[in-house]
């Protein structure tokens, strides 16, 4: 089953000051909303694998989708997420099979790397819905710079019968990082803490 999708939106957020102070290099974020149909609304289906494949197509369709309105390469991404919301007539479960794990393979692979979780969040609402996708460093999740979310919306999303999946990822961490912890310098990778 390929995903039903009505409309994908993309958003970039780019912060020039913060706190009074010029924010050089600007710090960017992204995220690729697709609104898609939730094949499984308003009825209770036991195997959602049929939506755990759905995630993972739609992995690769956002992380790219991210990364280009960005203007950077995959691996110069620092940060991502991800985040679904299920109109009324939807489980959360339909939203966590969306994000299941399956969703993260594709999602590295656009981006070079990921030894870190990707944060999702999952919720039910109607249109308007804001999406709050948590965000944190791609590779360490000790990188305290880079905890921040994301928060988008689209006004006629999600229908009750439809999901909101999206991606999100950064170029940076937060405007004028400075509560310590690990650097971006500092990171090795390895175990997806540090």
């Amino acid at each position: 089953m390929s995903a039903v999708i009505r409309k994908i939106v993309t958003v970039v957020e780019e912060t020039l000051i913060e706190g009074g102070r010029e924010v050089a290099p600007p710090t960017r974020r992204a995220a690729a909303i697709a609104v898609i149909e939730n094949p499984f609304a308003g009825k209770y289906v036991e195997d959602l694998s049929p939506l755990i494949a759905i995630g993972e197509e739609l992995g690769e369709l956002l992380a790219v989708k991210a990364v280009e309105a960005l203007g950077i390469a995959g691996p110069a991404a620092q940060s991502y997420g991800k985040a679904a919301a299920v109109g009324e007539n939807g489980e959360l479960e339909h939203a966590a099979a969306i994000l299941h794990p399956k969703m993260g393979a594709p999602v590295r692979k656009v981006l070079g790397k990921g030894a870190a979780l990707i944060p999702s969040s999952k919720k039910r609402g109607g249109l308007g819905t804001t999406l709050d996708i948590p965000l944190g460093h791609k590779d360490a999740a000790f990188v305290r710079s880079h905890f921040d979310g994301m928060e988008v919306q689209i006004n006629d999303a999600p229908r009750a019968n439809e999901i909101m999946v999206a991606v999100a990822v950064t170029d940076s961490g937060r405007p004028l990082p400075r509560v310590g912890g690990l650097t971006v310098a500092e990171v090795k990778g390895e175990d997806g803490l540090r």
